[in-house]
């Protein structure tokens, strides 16, 4: 069987290495790919963003399954666009991929059906927004309505950090369109955790719980990031708040879209935060976390192959995944400056190492220059 990985990213390559394992898989593309990923997958010169590009090479290359990483093609319709010319492809519709295209849309969803959030207020203009401000207890947390690549979240402990933040969003436009519109909300104390789960509709596959350590510096200081480390599993969640995740949060919101006639078949990431009245969605993902996705993939004991496809074909039900009882822990590297501006173009050194069997090197943003990562 063939397979396109849609991303370039380290959770992709997280993903075709553990695709490469399936006894099914005979060959992964990787769209755009990078050289990192070239022992597990060939790249392919198309952009995520290039839609119509994207269906015409699977269909010239006879693809078998299509796993998109990256938001933005799922948000923009790329499940809609292979399922009309009838090719497989693993993940939700752009109906449903508003969960994480709009966050105004999903806490629409949450306060509708039930599911604990925390406060909020969504305003389309600055000045409104900046007199709300006014009656705000502190540190609020402003985010961007749109897809930020995970940087779109400030957490301001003053009103003239927030009056900063919606400026720098909605005024000099940071975020591009992403972030024309903005949501104030309360700031949730406690500890994170990501809930990965799939679902094909109906069935639930509940994935094993990570947690992403966003801010850039030492001790969880400065700024958000899109994440700069993940572990697995979460020693501070016992078996009954396991349980209560996947009841409160990803079966509801799954039974949440079906009543709204929008079935969903993918990748369900909620953020939680476990407050002291217990835990409180953040905000959805429709896609494979990064970094979580690289040390959920670690973990996982099983055919990623024969998940994602039960998933197309609503029988989920018949696939078993176990996971590995050790600890994985995922570390970024990233250069200095970011997520703002930062170099790029340095050597890396040790990369060709043989770790041994228990560690991966994921790429994210590298590439070879005369022999040198």
């Amino acid at each position: 069987m063939k397979v396109l990985v849609v991303g370039s990213g380290a959770r992709e390559h997280a993903l075709a290495w553990k695709l490469s394992q399936s006894p099914h898989v005979t060959k992964i593309f990787a769209a755009p790919g990078s050289e990192g990923m070239s022992p597990v997958a060939e790249q392919v010169n198309i952009k995520p963003s290039a839609l119509n590009d994207l269906l015409s090479f699977a269909k010239e290359q006879k693809i078998d399954l299509t796993v998109v990483g990256p938001e933005d093609p799922l948000v923009n319709g790329i499940v809609d666009l292979f399922t009309r010319r009838g090719l497989r492809i693993y993940g939700p519709t752009a109906k449903a991929a508003r969960l994480e295209g709009s966050k105004a849309y999903a806490k629409d969803v949450m306060s509708r059906h039930g599911i604990q959030t925390g406060g909020h207020k969504v305003y389309d203009k600055a000045e409104p927004a900046k007199e709300y401000l006014s009656n705000c207890d502190y540190p609020v947390v402003i985010k961007a309505d749109g897809l930020a690549a995970g940087k779109g979240v400030m957490i301001c402990k003053t009103q003239e950090e927030a009056e900063a933040a919606i400026a720098e969003s909605m005024v000099e436009k940071r975020f591009g369109d992403a972030g024309k519109r903005v949501l104030i909300e309360d700031f949730l104390q406690g500890e994170e955790v990501s809930v990965h789960a799939i679902s094909d509709g109906h069935n639930i596959l509940p994935l094993c719980f990570a947690q992403d350590h966003k801010p850039v510096g030492e001790g969880d200081t400065g700024e958000n990031t899109g994440g700069m480390g993940t572990y697995s599993p979460l020693p501070q969640i016992d078996d009954e708040m396991v349980a209560t995740l996947e009841r409160d949060v990803i079966v509801q919101t799954i039974h949440a879209l079906n009543r709204e006639g929008e079935p969903y078949k993918g990748t369900l990431f909620a953020g939680c935060m476990m407050t002291k009245q217990g835990p409180k969605v953040l905000e959805y993902n429709v896609r494979f976390g990064d970094p979580e996705t690289q040390s959920i993939m670690m973990r996982m004991k099983g055919d990623l192959f024969e998940v994602l496809n039960a998933t197309i074909d609503g029988t989920l039900d018949t696939v078993d995944v176990d996971w590995d009882p050790r600890t994985a822990v995922t570390v970024v590297l990233a250069s200095g400056g970011y997520p703002r501006v930062f170099e790029r173009g340095y050597k890396i050194k040790g990369l060709d190492s043989d770790f041994g069997p228990d560690v991966q090197i994921f790429h994210a943003g590298t590439k070879k220059v005369d022999g040198d990562w």
